[in-house]
């Protein structure tokens, strides 16, 4: 594929994945809203559900929508040239940027409500650890997106058209959705689960930028954490993948 058409395909799944995910995020701890205190097994659900659409928003590219998969298939010996990887890393961030905006403006009169506490609006962009600690936090987002990660090369091709009626790639965006979630509610408790570059550093610098009324700053401190994480987890699960021959 040309390189307008992977940073296209990517921009439009990865905003889809963001607009899906932070909007069940928004709906669950910002107050007044009809989803407010849905807890986080909601919260799963929703992302769950933003990688279905956001997948098939993206499919003709292979619907990577994270960096750690990119870099992952990279490692697994998948051949891109430089030209589509930077088509995937610049749709990826800027579809990440652009579904987060669009989620602060559905639920903007709770963004700027008063009695929304200022922790919750950035956790709508964002990812935090329950216990702060750098190294672990690190470790336990790469050990989820090697689970990512690894799990979808064992799908198999990444065209589900292409794969036979049985194969586990038959299942297409469904399996994915279906990792996603149970990462989150296995993996998600100490930081949320970014499991992605983008989809954690694109809406931190959206909630930097927009005009929330006390939002607070952005935790720039902890920013590097669910970046590195994911793409250790990535490039191993990568590595891993291609020393026991998934693709």
């Amino acid at each position: 594929m040309e390189f307008g058409d992977i940073f296209l395909s990517e921009v439009m799944g990865t905003a889809t994945l963001l607009l899906f995910g932070c909007g069940v995020v928004a709906n669950a701890v910002l107050v007044k809203t009809n989803g407010f205190n849905g807890g986080f097994l909601m919260i799963n659900f929703g992302w769950g559900i933003g990688v279905f659409a956001g997948v098939y928003v993206a499919f003709e590219s292979g619907a990577h929508l994270n960096p750690a998969v990119t870099f992952g298939l990279l490692a697994a010996g998948v051949d891109f040239s430089f030209n589509q990887v930077l088509a995937y890393l610049l749709g990826q961030f800027v579809g990440a940027f652009l579904g987060a905006v669009l989620a602060w403006a559905a639920y903007r009169q709770h963004f700027d409500d008063p009695e929304t506490e200022v922790p919750n609006k950035l956790g709508v962009f964002s990812t935090g650890p329950g216990i702060a600690s750098p190294v672990w936090n690190v470790v336990t987002e790469a050990i989820g997106t090697f689970v990512l990660v690894f799990v979808i090369l064992s799908f198999g091709p990444a065209n589900a058209a292409a794969a036979d009626a049985g194969s586990p790639a038959a299942l297409g965006p469904l399996a994915v959705a279906l990792l996603v979630v149970g990462i989150g509610t296995s993996l998600g408790g100490p930081t949320g689960y970014a499991i992605n570059p983008a989809r954690d550093l694109a809406p931190r610098i959206a909630h930097a930028v927009l005009p929330i009324k006390n939002k607070g700053d952005s935790n720039w401190g902890y920013s590097w954490v669910p970046v590195v994480g994911p793409l250790i987890g990535g490039v191993l699960a990568g590595l891993v993948g291609q020393l026991v021959n998934f693709l």
